[in-house]
């Protein structure tokens, strides 16, 4: 993974992944052994998900500008449908506790959310790009053609 790509998830990824081992404590009390696999199964699944979009969303923003607001809408949404169909696979699992899972995905998707905007809002972004810039020439001005 290159560096630009770590250093953009790095804002999401620790946020997320701290809110994971909180909620695997959290879990181990109220939910034993089966309650911290399942929320680690949950903030794995969330890191994972999310990471995918951002690196996926980063490749749009610089091939294909454009397209980007409409591919973040649609990779959103990809992902909260993928969420949803992966809860629906394993609901009726018994190799760990699937409220903790649950409860840990919301809460690591909401964190990531979060720090996303977060690192936006901190992003210093330029809406000018120098180098496109090119000198302008007063109207009606012509340049000489050599002879």
């Amino acid at each position: 993974m290159p560096s630009s790509a770590t250093r953009a998830l790095l804002p999401m990824v620790v946020p997320t992944a701290a809110v994971g081992v909180l909620a695997a404590a959290v879990s181990a009390v109220t939910a034993g052994a089966k309650g911290v696999i399942g929320s680690a199964l949950g903030v794995l699944v969330v890191l994972v998900f999310m990471a995918a979009g951002q690196l996926a969303l980063q490749y749009v923003a610089k091939a294909m500008p454009q397209l980007f607001q409409g591919m973040g809408l649609m990779i959103y949404s990809v992902q909260l449908v993928l969420l949803l169909v992966f809860v629906m696979a394993v609901r009726d699992t018994t190799a760990f506790d699937l409220q903790a899972m649950a409860f840990t995905l919301v809460a690591a998707v909401v964190v990531w959310i979060a720090a996303q905007a977060r690192a936006n809002l901190k992003a210093r972004t330029p809406y000018v790009d120098p180098a496109l810039e090119t000198p302008h020439q007063p109207q009606g001005a012509e340049v000489p053609h050599e002879k």
